[in-house]
Formats: C-alpha cells, sequence, structure tokens
C-alpha cells in the first residue's frame, strides 16, 4: 500500500465525501429536533403530581444516560426485530439518537428551570396567574438563557457522535470514508478530511453557540433594566 498525502486522490474522493458530509449534518439535525421534543416529554414526566410517574420517568432516563450509545443502537436495529419491529437503519439511528441525547437535554432543561428564583415562582401563584402563563411570559423567557450552552453542547456532541451511525450502515461521513478507504486501499486521506470537516463545522457551530448566548443575556439585561 502506497503511503504519502496524494492530493490527486484527495480531490478524487472530496465530492463523495461532501456529500456525506450533508447527510451527516441532515442526521445531527434530525436527530438533535428529536432530542428536543423527547427532552421536553420527560422534563413534563419529572414535573408531574403523580409521585408514580416522577419515578418511572426518572429510571427511564437513568437508565438511557447509563448506557452507551452504540450498544443502544444495536438493541434497537438488531434485537426489535426479532420482536416484529423492524426499521430501516436511518429511522433506528435517528430514534436512537433522539432518545439517548433526549435524557440529557431534559436535565439541561430541570436545571434551567430550577435556575430561575423560586421568587418568581412564588409571585405568580400570588397574582394567581395560570400555569401556561407562568411558563409563557415569566419562568422560559428567563430560563431559556440558562439552558442555551448545555443545549448548545449538545448539538455538537450529536454532530460528533453520528460516526456511531456507521456501525448499523447509516450513509454518513466516517462510513463513506471507510468505503472509500476499503476500496482503494488506501485511509489516509479520507480519515484525514473527515477529521477536518468535522473541525471545520464543530469550531463555527461552538462559536455561534457562544454567540447566541451573549446575545440573550445582553437582550435579557436590558429587560431587567427597563423593568427596574
Amino acid at each position: 500500500m502506497e503511503m504519502g498525502w496524494r492530493w490527486d486522490f484527495t480531490f478524487e474522493i472530496l465530492p463523495n465525501m461532501l456529500w456525506a458530509t450533508l447527510n451527516t449534518i441532515l442526521a445531527a439535525g434530525v436527530g438533535y429536533a428529536i432530542a428536543v421534543i423527547v427532552g421536553l416529554i420527560f422534563l413534563i414526566g419529572q414535573r408531574t403530581p403523580y409521585k408514580f410517574v416522577n419515578i418511572i420517568n426518572r429510571e427511564i432516563v437513568e437508565f438511557i444516560r447509563s448506557t452507551p450509545l452504540l450498544i443502544q443502537l444495536f438493541f434497537v436495529y438488531f434485537v426489535l426485530p426479532q420482536f416484529g419491529i423492524t426499521l430501516s437503519a436511518w429511522v433506528c439511528g435517528m430514534i436512537t439518537i433522539g432518545l439517548h441525547f433526549g435524557t440529557y437535554l431534559s436535565e439541561v432543561y430541570r436545571g434551567a428551570l430550577e435556575g430561575v428564583p423560586k421568587s418568581q415562582w412564588e409571585a405568580c401563584r400570588a397574582l394567581n396567574f395560570s400555569t401556561v402563563y407562568t411558563y409563557k411570559r415569566i419562568v422560559l423567557p428567563q430560563a431559556f438563557p440558562i439552558a442555551i450552552p448545555g443545549m448548545g453542547n449538545y448539538l455538537v456532541g450529536i454532530f460528533k457522535d453520528t460516526p456511531l451511525l456507521s456501525t448499523i450502515g447509516v450513509a454518513e461521513l466516517f462510513h463513506a470514508a471507510t468505503a472509500v478507504g476499503g476500496y482503494h486501499y488506501r485511509y489516509l486521506e479520507p480519515y484525514t478530511l473527515v477529521g477536518i470537516i468535522f473541525l471545520t463545522l464543530s469550531i463555527p457551530a461552538a462559536i455561534w453557540i457562544r454567540s447566541l448566548e451573549k446575545k440573550v443575556n445582553i437582550s435579557q439585561g436590558k429587560i431587567k433594566r427597563e423593568q427596574i
């Protein structure tokens, strides 16, 4: 196998790698959207007045968070068909990523809500505000800035964990690099491109998240000063 970097081979495989990058971005976006919704569902399950539901919800969250994402992928893709539930590799990947990271986002949401001063909740109850109004107009606007860093970190985390989808045959970036390397018996260029592409996308995303956090904090600060 020839050693050393080959630019001609790099430009030859670049279109395939860029196409696979689109699949990776799509997988990360869909997985994150599912995780955001699942996280809200788990959060609601933790805040019901029914203790039994709270306990069950909490145990499910801890179980999913305590097991590796790779094992969960294999279970959904390989084990569920034995019980008559057969899904495509893409659907299995999106469901598993959504459930896995949804449990983490539920904790982000919970921490953000607990970060809102208790005096705000007490004032809403004293003024006889409805639960919907309390969350919509009072609590969530204060909790959202607290949740941004955690939500942003897990967005980047999902993007970096998409290579695990290659283990069940999803044609994302790492899967494409492995296929190209196996076909041409050259792995230096495709795997290096994978690292460069991930770095190129992750750094701007992290910068954008920090910028969004600063803008939201500045906006919240202005609102508080106007209220004073």
